[in-house]
């Protein structure tokens, strides 16, 4: 008597993966064109059928875990060639999306970063927050005196910042650190069901190696330069990562020299430092390359009228350049003398800082944390893609 499998789509799921942009998923009718047309997609189990499949059938499990989402690009080559306009590559891109919100906790938060109505709210507890705490601390000094120039640790003091600012990196770390430990068991598994590994389990310093193995491609975006359909969408997505690292770096040292110095006899060591100090140097040039980066992805994103964009999407594209842009500007307006301009818009800066910090485990940005462990799992697993 031959086996009998019952299959119980989640229509919830299939509803969700088409309000986040894979709204013509129910056109694929199985070709198999776009697995074929994939640059990039492994020689073994190579995506996106399967993964229309299951998106189409709702079966969310075959999905949520599955390290092959990530492995796609959105490079938009299948979207192109489909004969039916079913857009692949945006609907992996859609699943990616709600996998990031299924692995983050509190879910209160992860559903509110994907509802523009909520926005507001979000914007308003750090502002709200660097008032309260300001003001009861007596940090927040609306009278900052001005006659060595404008100083903006004299208006937010550094401490208020950062009493803000390392718990909510610290919580970030917190939400990723859980979901990817269940994102990295829930692939491993996903994996040995579909046959693509054979190893039982995972070993910590392979695992280690192949993650060394895969920064330079991630770093050079080689799976960028691969693809044909949306090839101008490289250098975009090359200078925004190149920004956030490098803005990465400056703040690290900054951190580090700020509250290092309190141990040395010259006491704390306060910005704004010099426009000829390498470090600024490197902000400044990171700064340009995150403003440059998100106005091409925007651009590109407008231009491309046959690519679904959400509201999830365009969320972390506008709050990466508001980042580029508020922090260049609370400089230049500095340089200027223009002390209530800087102020305000150092201010905004700060809220765009904490909701970058704060949210990033349920932003598309997170994307950037489960792609790396999901290529390095690839790596480590032996499969040739």
């Amino acid at each position: 008597m031959a086996d009998t499998y019952v299959i119980e789509p989640d229509l919830d799921f299939i509803k969700e993966v088409g309000a986040l942009g894979g709204q013509d998923l129910k056109k694929c009718y199985q070709c198999a064109t776009c697995s074929i047309a994939c640059p990039i997609s492994p020689d073994t189990k190579p995506f996106p059928r399967k993964e229309m499949i299951a998106a189409s059938w709702g079966l969310k499990d075959k999905l949520v875990g599955n390290a092959d989402i990530w492995l796609c690009h959105n490079c938009g080559d299948c979207s192109t060639l489909c004969p039916r306009e079913a857009k692949p590559g945006d609907v992996l891109a859609a699943v990616r999306s709600y996998t990031i919100s299924a692995y983050a906790r509190p879910k209160a938060l992860a559903n509110a970063l994907k509802d523009p109505k909520k926005l507001p709210i979000l914007l308003a507890i750090p502002a709200v927050l660097f008032l309260i705490v300001g003001t009861i601390t007596g940090l927040l000094d609306f009278t900052p005196d001005l006659s060595q120039g404008i100083k903006h640790y004299k208006f937010f003091s550094t401490w208020l910042v950062d009493i803000h600012m390392l718990p909510a990196a610290i919580f970030a770390a917190t939400v990723f650190a859980l979901g990817l430990k269940r994102f990295l068991g829930d692939i491993h598994q996903n994996a040995l069901l579909e046959g693509k590994t054979t190893q039982q389990n995972i070993e910590v310093v392979g695992f280690i190696k192949a993650f060394v193995r895969i920064i330079p491609t991630i770093l050079l975006h080689r799976k960028f330069s691969e693809c044909t359909e949306n090839k101008d969408r490289e250098i975009a997505h090359f200078l925004t990562l190149c920004g956030f690292i490098g803005l990465f770096i400056v703040t690290s040292i900054v951190f580090l020299v700020l509250y290092g110095s309190y141990l040395l006899p010259g006491g704390p060591v306060h910005g704004p430092w010099s426009q000829l100090n390498p470090i600024k140097w490197l902000a400044n040039i990171a700064g340009v390359a995150l403003i440059v980066g998100t106005s091409l992805m925007i651009k590109n994103r407008i231009s491309k009228k046959d690519q679904t964009s959400s509201y999830f999407d365009w969320y972390l594209i506008y709050l990466a350049f508001g980042l580029g842009v508020t922090g260049m500007g609370a400089q230049l307006t500095r340089l200027a003398g223009w002390a209530f301009v800087s102020f305000a818009t150092y201010y905004v800066h700060l809220i765009l800082v904490f909701a970058l910090f704060a949210y990033l485990p349920f932003s598309k940005l997170a994307h950037l944390v489960y792609r790396t462990v999901a290529m390095t799992y690839n790596e480590y697993a032996g499969r040739n893609f």
